[in-house]
């Protein structure tokens, strides 16, 4: 099992995505690593072997969208091997899921759609951690999802249960800070004390992204379309971020109306600046 003390300080990387592969397979340009989605690499081709290439000159996080770990039933034996077989191929540093389901009755959806907060669906997810990580023998990062609505039968707030989650399975949390904004955005709540009430020993990735804003009947709601920049105010809560858990690994999503590289290169040159004022304020407490 690889435990936090392993994971490598890989600072800032981008998302791998198909227009930008021949570009960095030709240039090799200045990134700390790339994160690349499981699913568009578990059928092998000349896709993976590009990835392969890559491998040798930089860290990569593999990313994975549809183990469905929230899912009542059990969870697809041959998703899940596929899965281990690429992560034996490309030996990441970093592994991830996200905090939600998308498979009924053998049918895949082509949505990352949300959880009730109880009880029962947390033991049903620790259960299904804890066999992915028995498969994988890797710690796995749990993403906090974007919310659009509650479920009146939620009970546990979401930070709590991450964090009891991590308490029963041993997992690490991804820390999506343009998540926790949308959501609290979206829901009402305060996203300095939804990353306060995280356990910040387990946070070993970040994700940052831009959102879309849109008006419906008056009311204004925030999209996470990973289609634009980061904006200034997840930039200060990505601060805050750094601050309570470190230089942790940070990824910059782009997944929609994708720009050239170097805009990504751009959002990422600016997440390398507020780790490097972060550390900085470290030091300067310090001494």
């Amino acid at each position: 099992m690889v435990h936090r003390g392993s994971i490598p300080k890989v600072g800032v990387g981008i998302g791998l995505r198909a227009p930008h592969v021949a570009e960095v397979l030709a240039t090799r340009p200045a990134i700390g690593w790339f994160e690349v989605h499981a699913e568009n690499y578990m059928g092998g081709a000349p896709s993976l072997a590009a990835l392969e290439r890559l491998r040798a000159d930089y860290p990569l996080s593999v990313h994975g969208v549809g183990l469905s770990l929230g899912s009542a039933a059990a969870l697809d034996t041959h998703h899940l091997a596929r899965l281990h077989t690429l992560l034996a191929r490309l030996e990441p540093a970093l592994v991830s899921e996200h905090l939600s389901w998308s498979v009924t009755g053998g049918i895949y959806l082509n949505h990352l759609l949300p959880l009730p907060y109880t009880e029962e669906t947390l033991e049903i997810v620790a259960q299904h951690v804890r066999h992915t990580q028995e498969v994988l023998q890797c710690r796995l990062l749990i993403e906090n999802p974007s919310s659009y609505l509650r479920f009146v039968h939620s009970v546990i707030p979401e930070p709590e249960f991450l964090g009891e989650l991590v308490r029963r399975t041993g997992c690490g949390l991804l820390c999506d800070v343009n998540n926790i904004y949308v959501s609290c955005c979206n829901l009402g709540g305060d996203p300095v004390a939804y990353l306060d009430a995280l356990p910040a020993h387990a946070v070993g990735e970040i994700h940052l992204a831009g959102h879309a804003v849109h008006d419906a009947d008056g009311q204004t709601i925030l999209i996470d379309d990973h289609g634009a920049p980061v904006t200034d105010a997840v930039w200060t809560l990505y601060a805050h971020a750094l601050a309570r858990f470190g230089p942790v690994p940070t990824l910059i999503e782009w997944d929609t109306n994708i720009p050239e590289l170097a805009v990504l290169r751009g959002e990422a040159h600016t997440a390398e600046r507020c780790m490097q004022r972060a550390e900085e304020a470290v030091y300067a407490g310090v001494a």
